[in-house]
C-alpha cells in the first residue's frame, strides 16, 4: 500500500515544520554540532533517509569521516569533547524520554557548557529532528 506523502497533501505541515528549521539555522548552536545531534537522533530512531541526509550535512560543515563513524558508539570513542559528550548524553535521553526521562545530572552536566538560550534552543532541535523521525518513519514502506 502507497503510504501518505504529507508534504502533497498537508503541506502546511511541512511548512510549520520548515520554520523550525528556520529558526534552528538562526540559533547559537555550532552548525556541525546541530548535525551530528540530528545524526544521532536519527540513528536511534533508525531514520535512514535522515542518517544520509545529515551525515552529509555534518561532512558539508567540516565533520570527518572518523567521528561519524565513532558516533554511533561515541562513548567509546575518545573522539569527542566534553561538551560534545554531555549535549550526545541529552540528545539520546530527550530521543528516549519515553523510556528514561531526562535525568537531573545530564541536564546538570549540559548547563555547565551551554546556556539557558542553548539549552532551549537544543531541545527545539531534538524535538524538531525527532518529528522529522517519526514522519519519515512513519511515511515509507
Amino acid at each position: 500500500m502507497q503510504r501518505v506523502n504529507i508534504q502533497e497533501i498537508q503541506p502546511e505541515a511541512y511548512t510549520v515544520m520548515f520554520g523550525l528549521e528556520g529558526y534552528l539555522e538562526k540559533s547559537s548552536l555550532p552548525a556541525v554540532l546541530r548535525e551530528l545531534v540530528r545524526l544521532r537522533a536519527s540513528q536511534i530512531n533508525g531514520c535512514q533517509f535522515c542518517i544520509g541526509l545529515h551525515t552529509e550535512a555534518a561532512r558539508k560543515y567540516g565533520e570527518s569521516d572518523a567521528r561519524l563513524v565513532a558516533l554511533s558508539n561515541w562513548k567509546a570513542s575518545g573522539l569527542f569533547s566534553d561538551k560534545e559528550q554531555a549535549i550526545l548524553d541529552v540528545t539520546e535521553a530527550v530521543t528516549q524520554i519515553a523510556d528514561h526521562r531526562l535525568p537531573e545530572t545530564l541536564y546538570r552536566k549540559m548547563a555547565e557548557f551551554i546556556n539557558e538560550e542553548e539549552i532551549a534552543q537544543l531541545i527545539v532541535l531534538l524535538a524538531t529532528i525527532n518529528a522529522w523521525n517519526r514522519i519519515g518513519i512513519a511515511t515509507s514502506d
